[in-house]
């Protein structure tokens, strides 16, 4: 394609975004691109430590017409400053700035809002070790295992490329393989996207445990408390489940046309994204339509803030002292807004082992070495089918109970009934399978669609077939 052509393309692009004001306004339009990738540079560069450049390759290949813009922007990665600036035909400036703790948060001119870190939580964790020393390779005995990594690594000849990153499986709460790509390993810290909802939705019980938030009921949202106000119908749990009714467009793709969905202009626009989310009007009536998008959780972040004390530190104090030094986790980073609000919709890192730690929770129905962390029923709550959502979801976590498409889909794939799991876009899972009790994360850079484009069908399916097999070979002996 010529130069020529990719600019009447990208300008098109633009143009045409730019008539669509109901759902973004057209000076946005360009912003909302580089914010992303100002963004993910940032947090990939100086969080993980990847290589730039690889890093913009591999992500904006796998996000469908993402390339027709990506040519025209400039970056700057200034590693002394440990920013990132992104230009677009030298408008929609984006600059995503690097924080010792917090990761990375998008500067849009007035600065950031401070956070004072809190202090490292050095209670003992009560998961058990889930690893011993060194990377875990699938034991000598277990040639489907090792077989299984081979083909989930292996690149197809023609794209989609899968570009696998890291894939973690546990059985009954110990590693049994891993693997990763060059320059990644057992300690990198690796963004999940919208995994990241579904740790939003594990503080969100656990302030419902300690009797701060109510399931049903209206949502403590403040801009909501007017009972003559629509909104004041929503409750936490159709937050969950993404049948609040709030217009803000859609979230489920990942590609150059969700620009145009004010959900993103939310998310790289705005400072206090929470704000910005409960300002918005219903397109439907609370709890009558499912539609998946990042408002929800976003809100759900604001109300954990507020729950756990009001300020930006206490929501990293709750997170941290609650479920991630319970669960070993010391590997991971929730990154904050503009506002110093936890991103609770699709910005946390974590390693591959501290995603694992996180499924491990819910395979053991919300209990860490004895000690109960999450609600009584929150992981079949969780786990729940929400009405009319074709994808398969419950309340932060998507699922195969139900009769929704993508449950069908899934099984019919080789998944069994049981399972339910975190997912992010364009490639991140953490699979929980209750009835086989394992655990699979597999990190990446892939396509959502064509759905098999990441090989976490394939991968599921033999890693469940080996170590079945393995189990029938250890009773037999």
């Amino acid at each position: 394609m010529t130069r020529r052509r990719k600019i009447i393309l990208a300008t098109t692009a633009i143009a045409c975004a730019g008539l669509a004001l109901s759902a973004a306004r057209a000076r946005d339009v360009p912003k909302v691109a580089t914010g992303f990738i100002a963004h993910t540079l940032c947090s990939e560069t100086f969080v993980s430590g990847l290589d730039p450049k690889r890093d913009l390759a591999e992500t904006t290949d796998a996000m469908p017409g993402a390339g027709l813009l990506t040519w025209a922007m400039n970056l700057q990665i200034d590693r002394a400053r440990r920013d990132v600036t992104v230009t677009l035909f030298g408008i929609g400036r984006s600059h995503a700035v690097y924080r010792e703790g917090l990761g990375c948060t998008l500067e849009h001119g007035q600065g950031v809002t401070g956070v004072a870190l809190p202090p490292v939580d050095k209670q003992p964790a009560l998961l058990p070790e889930i690893a011993g020393q060194g990377l875990v390779s699938p034991q000598s005995e277990s040639e489907g295992l090792s077989a299984a990594l081979d083909r989930a690594f292996a690149e197809p000849a023609q794209p989609p490329y899968r570009r696998t990153r890291a894939i973690v499986v546990m059985k009954a709460g110990r590693i049994i393989a891993e693997r990763y790509a060059d320059g990644i390993g057992p300690e990198t810290q690796l963004l999940g996207f919208s995994m990241t909802k579904s740790v939003t939705s594990a503080l969100t019980g656990i302030l419902v445990r300690q009797g701060k938030l109510k399931v049903d009921g209206p949502a403590p949202v403040a801009a909501w408390q007017n009972p003559e106000d629509p909104r004041h119908a929503i409750t936490v749990d159709q937050l969950l489940r993404h049948t609040a009714g709030i217009a803000l467009g859609s979230s489920l793709q990942a590609s150059l046309g969700s620009v145009l969905e004010p959900v993103n202009v939310m998310k790289y626009v705005e400072d206090d994204m929470a704000n910005f989310a409960e300002r918005a009007p219903l397109a439907t009536a609370p709890g009558s339509v499912w539609n998946y998008h990042d408002g929800n959780f976003i809100i759900l972040a604001g109300l954990i803030r507020n729950a756990a004390g009001g300020k930006p530190a206490d929501a990293l104090a709750f997170a941290r002292r609650e479920l991630f030094a319970p669960l070993g986790m010391v590997n991971v980073t929730l990154q904050p807004d503009g506002a110093g609000t936890i991103e609770g919709s699709g910005e946390m890192m974590a390693s591959a082992r501290d995603w694992a730690r996180f499924g491990q929770l819910y395979l053991n129905d919300g209990v860490a070495g004895g000690k109960r962390i999450l609600p009584e029923g929150w992981v079949n709550y969780s786990a729940s089918a929400t009405p009319h959502a074709w994808v398969g979801i419950g309340a932060g976590f998507w699922t195969n109970q139900g009769n929704s498409f993508g449950a069908k889909f899934r099984i019919d794939h080789g998944w069994p009934r049981d399972a339910f799991f975190a997912k992010g876009t364009i490639g991140q899972y953490t699979i929980v399978i209750p009835s086989e009790q394992l655990v699979i994360v597999r990190l990446g850079r892939s396509p959502n669609v064509p759905p098999e484009a990441d090989g976490v069908f394939d991968l599921v399916r033999d890693v469940v077939a080996t170590t079945r097999e393995k189990g029938k070979l250890a009773g037999a002996n």
